[in-house]
């Protein structure tokens, strides 16, 4: 070990003694182990007690592995000394140190403090988020968080919408039957914030071996979930390009998700599930266009025609009569349905989630089901449901 890294660890010693400890972090690695690019290292509390977070970065991977004071100034210093970094920058309250190899050599500087003030321990809180942001390779390329794992300012309303999601699924999701792979497919999965949040909860957290596919028809993002899942190592985490509607899947479906599919596409995802016989079904509807069309075009006369006179009023009721129906189709298929809120107001219009689970050994009252989507129809003026018309209930209404 060389005077300047001795120096370098022996004021790191003094700020975690002193408490003027901010953060360190170390790069420009020439050791042996493979892919391991950064180090950042930050005081987190746990369980009341101090001790320091270590975040390993790789190029497809992040590790964590928090130490007490003692034993992460010993691996500080191994990995200075021995393991093969080469640059380390620490920042307290007093000063700023950076060491660096140049020319063969270590150098130290010294300079006035950069940072005020000391960060946040808070770690407990941290916990008990589902989905916690440090060391998640997926939230940094996807632009949730810096390379330190710190949430953006700018992206706290989807960070909290990813953890509120999975928090709301959660128990539905331990509960799905055991096998030895789920397969899970999200219809319009976007720039895939969820549906890479999914994966990590059911493969990482609840240790559920897990397949998903996520299907979306603009090429940029699919082109851009690939390369994030691969470098996130998530293996069994893929990536189609095509719609809702003309998705062929090569395999059962467990799980399906739609998260604001647009309109009657909702419909289809629906349609895809009920038609895989799918343990859960889960679906943010947006836009409902398809029934205030047949709303408007009918003018059903009845006890509300004094609301649905108004744009926003029959725009409110077309979304409640649309969900509503899906829900008593769900029904009649087999599966108990509720309906939550998925995130409030003040982060998105689209709050709405209809949960369906398959009731395996129970029979509907179909019939009866049957004679309440009719009865919908006939007081709104609704001539069709598009997600009827997919699973032909129409004609067996008209056989009934």
């Amino acid at each position: 070990m060389t005077a300047e890294i001795e120096q370098f660890t022996d004021s790191l010693q003094e700020s975690l003694t002193t408490n003027t400890f901010i953060k360190l972090s170390l790069g420009d690695y020439k050791g042996e182990e493979p892919d391991l690019k950064n180090l950042y290292i930050k005081k987190v509390l746990i369980k009341r007690q101090e001790k320091l977070s270590f975040l390993y970065r790789y190029k497809r991977r992040d590790v964590t592995k928090n130490y007490s004071p003692d034993e992460a100034l010993v691996e500080t210093t191994t990995l200075l000394a021995i393991r093969g970094f080469r640059f380390a920058q620490l920042f307290t309250l007093n000063h700023d140190y950076t060491l660096r190899f140049t020319k063969g050599s270590f150098v130290l500087k010294t300079e006035e403090p950069s940072v005020s003030g000391l960060l946040s321990t808070e770690h407990d809180k941290e916990k008990n988020r589902k989905i916690a942001a440090g060391g998640k390779q997926y939230l940094y390329e996807l632009g949730i968080t810096d390379q330190e794992g710190k949430v953006y300012k700018n992206a706290q309303d989807k960070y909290k919408q990813i953890n509120h999601y999975i928090e709301i699924l959660s128990s539905l999701l331990k509960e799905l039957p055991e096998r030895p792979l789920t397969n899970i497919v999200d219809m319009g999965a976007g720039k895939g914030y969820l549906t890479f949040a999914l994966y990590d909860y059911l493969t990482n957290v609840l240790q559920k071996p897990t397949r998903i596919v996520g299907v979306e028809f603009r090429k940029d993002l699919v082109d851009l979930c690939t390369t994030t899942a691969a470098n996130s190592g998530f293996d069994q985490l893929h990536f189609e390009e095509g719609t809702i509607e003309n998705y062929a899947p090569t395999e059962a479906i467990n799980v399906l998700i739609a998260l604001h599919a647009c309109d009657t596409a909702t419909d289809e995802a629906i349609y895809q599930g009920i038609s895989g016989d799918a343990d859960l079904i889960v679906v943010a509807p947006c836009c409902h266009k398809q029934i205030r069309r047949e709303i408007e075009k009918n003018k059903a006369t009845n006890e509300l025609d004094f609301l649905t006179k108004h744009g926003i009023f029959l725009e409110r009721q077309a979304e409640m009569v649309t969900d509503g129906i899906r829900s008593l189709i769900l029904e009649y298929f087999g599966y108990t349905t509720k309906v939550v809120e998925f995130i409030s107001d003040a982060h998105t219009p689209k709050n709405v989630l209809i949960i369906g689970e398959k009731r395996r050994g129970t029979a509907p009252d179909q019939k009866a089901l049957l004679k309440k989507i009719q009865a919908a129809k006939s007081f709104f003026g609704i001539g069709y449901h598009h997600l009827e018309r997919l699973m032909e209930l129409d004609k067996q209404q008209a056989e009934a």
